[in-house]
């Protein structure tokens, strides 16, 4: 989008911290194979608060924690926790939004399976302007599908080595059974 170069830090952190706030949801919520009741959206609406409760007063983060704070809002106002619109919703978040909606749709969640790059394009067009920024829609359309599956063919990878490495630490601190 240009003009944002010193802004990227905030925002990839942001980013990278952005659901800090459900390590206080219950699993019961987070893997729910259903749609959650109007008791569980509101319990899993506060991931926002406490993820930005978590976040503001350390230092290197306190910017990062707007982006955490605002990245359910929507353009038109109808997002959450504070209702705001368009150009009150801090940049780093309207950006975000949309990758976050686009990852969302395009990894395989608990209650469906990924929606293809084509139809989660969709989504986003069609909530230019209401839900999402016109103008980071914009952007984020202009790039090419190819973009699209690279990335995620790469950050499956990276994935994949992560688990891996966690799991052999988990089997690494198993308990060493003496033998005889």
């Amino acid at each position: 989008m240009g003009g944002l170069e010193s802004q990227m830090r905030n925002i990839a952190m942001g980013a990278w911290l952005h659901d800090i706030g459900k390590l206080a949801v219950s699993d019961a919520i987070l893997l729910k194979p259903g749609p959650l009741t109007d008791e569980e959206r509101k319990i899993m609406q506060l991931h926002v608060q406490i993820g930005y409760d978590l976040v503001k007063s350390i230092p290197f983060l306190a910017d990062s924690a707007e982006i955490i704070y605002a990245h359910h809002e929507r353009c038109d106002g109808s997002g959450y926790p504070r209702g705001l619109k368009a150009e009150e919703i801090p940049v780093g978040a309207r950006i975000f939004a949309v990758a976050d909606t686009f990852d969302a749709m395009t990894s395989d969640r608990p209650y469906r399976r990924a929606l293809p790059f084509e139809a989660s394009r969709e989504v986003i067009e069609r909530g230019a302007g209401k839900q999402y920024d016109s103008q980071v829609a914009k952007v984020f359309l202009s790039i090419a599908d190819e973009t699209w599956k690279v990335m995620r063919k790469e950050t499956a990878a990276i994935q994949a080595f992560a688990f891996a490495t966690a799991s052999d630490i988990q089997a690494l601190c198993k308990p060493v059974k003496s033998g005889g």
